[in-house]
């Protein structure tokens, strides 16, 4: 199988190791003999979905993780719409150069709005018996550079060299030979272990197989999903089972808090402001244990949604400290050259509503404590942006980083970038603290 992508998020470098381009657009196709298609539905936000080539269905209703049958064409005539389900709107189109007498499968990918495709071409020989071939696919753009582990009934992560590592968004990993057989699948963020972002207990690769793994990304942006393609063959989908949590001690003054989630620490012992790592975690219900200043505090249960991520916020003062979750929104911005950012407002005084300025622009008003705004998408620019939080309760700017951070008050914001602004402390006091966090 060979792999070409079309349409991607932001501009990417496609470098396909041992893997030959296809032309990815043009005109009439490539013989003018008829060739094999069909359509494997890899997207986040369509149940089922339509192909088209030259306005004749040849796969309908195909469900997420499933790919339809194949359906003969004409490869000079490969004008091809992916098209959503009973509505028959088309959601991706392009015009690829088909060879005649090979099998394709179109993958349509992405969120809606932002769905793209890309082909692969079901040519690869077969290995020998005993050994199987697999060409890993990273599809997930908003989740970055990733390793890929296949372990084997006794290997640990901590030993075993990547099957393939620095992978990016866009591009694939050209056929790495295996041996026959069934191994667990685990997907980590590049060169860091811990951040695990996908674990499948049992993926099997047949005796003589070819097949693909295509990662694509879940509801957060960070986590991934799988399918494995077998050339020629089905498609079988496994879904992310893990959610992603942090936790913040944004308490006002200086009182220690300790957060952990279903036992896993977040958050040692440690004095505001402090912003955790995120991690991962089974999806499923979410029991946090937060103690202020060695003092245990309630916090409502959280059923965390697989592939999600999610902010422990503990707010307010030593007296009245009080833990929210807050669903987080870590997909990369769909424009190059902009960034992402939103308010959180972690004050102790439930009446300190906020508002955030870029470049003397308000970006999102009237932020509640214990809330954070929507995420919102701003230039990134060159030359840096002044970024500040206002509050009735304050004359004088409850974050400016001219005051301490940088002397000219600009924050450079990296184009593709997620961020967070926190705000935290007691602004009656004129006690109030402020953190900008990259989140991604």
């Amino acid at each position: 199988m060979q792999f070409t992508p079309w349409a991607t998020r932001l501009v990417l470098t496609l470098s396909l190791s041992a893997t030959a381009l296809l032309t990815a657009c043009g005109g009439k196709g490539g013989d003018g003999g008829n060739t094999q298609v069909r359509l494997l539905n890899a997207t986040q936000s369509y149940a089922t979905l339509d192909l088209t080539v030259k306005d004749k269905t040849v796969n309908s209703k195909v469900a997420y993780g499933t790919v339809g049958d194949y359906a003969s064409v004409d490869s000079g005539e490969s004008a091809t719409r992916v098209l959503a389900g009973d509505a028959a709107t088309s959601i991706a189109a392009t015009t690829p150069t088909l060879v005649g007498g090979v099998n394709y499968t179109y993958i349509a990918y992405g969120f809606a709005g932002a769905v793209r495709t890309s082909l692969l071409q079901e040519d690869q020989a077969a290995p020998d018996a005993g050994k199987a071939k697999l060409q890993i696919v990273n599809l997930a753009l908003d989740a970055g550079q990733v390793d890929v582990y296949l372990l084997g009934p006794n290997d640990a992560v901590d030993t075993v060299t990547a099957s393939t590592s620095g992978l990016n968004g866009g591009t694939g990993s050209g056929y790495i030979s295996q041996n026959a057989g069934t191994y667990r699948l685990r997907v980590t963020g590049a060169a860091k272990r811990s951040d695990l972002r996908l674990d499948v207990p049992a993926i099997t690769l047949d005796s003589a197989g070819v097949h693909t793994l295509i990662l694509t990304s879940a509801s957060s942006g960070t986590l991934v999903n799988g399918i494995v393609l077998t050339q020629k063959g089905t498609a079988k989908a496994f879904a992310n089972t893990l959610a992603r949590v942090r936790a913040v001690n944004a308490l006002a003054g200086a009182p220690t808090v300790a957060a952990s989630v279903n036992g896993i620490t977040l958050l040692p012992a440690s004095l505001p402001p402090n912003v955790s790592e995120y991690v991962s975690l089974p999806a499923g219900g979410g029991n946090a244990t937060v103690t202020v200043d060695g003092a245990a505090i309630g916090v409502t249960s959280q059923t965390m949604a697989a592939g999600s991520d999610y902010t422990l916020l503990v707010s307010g003062t030593a007296g009245t400290a009080a833990g929210v979750w807050i669903t987080d929104d870590n997909r990369l911005p769909t424009v190059s050259g902009t960034a992402k950012i939103r308010l959180i407002n972690g004050l102790s005084d439930p009446t300190a509503v906020t508002t955030l300025n870029v470049d003397y622009t308000a970006v999102v008003s009237n932020v509640l404590p214990g809330t954070a705004s929507a995420a919102q998408t701003i230039n990134a620019g060159t030359t840096g942006s002044l970024i500040t939080v206002n509050s009735p309760l304050q004359l004088t700017p409850l974050y400016n980083p001219a005051t301490g951070i940088s002397t000219t008050g600009l924050t450079q914001l990296s184009s593709g970038g997620v961020y967070s602004v926190f705000v935290l402390g007691d602004p009656k006091a004129a006690t109030v603290a402020g953190k900008l966090a990259k989140d991604r």
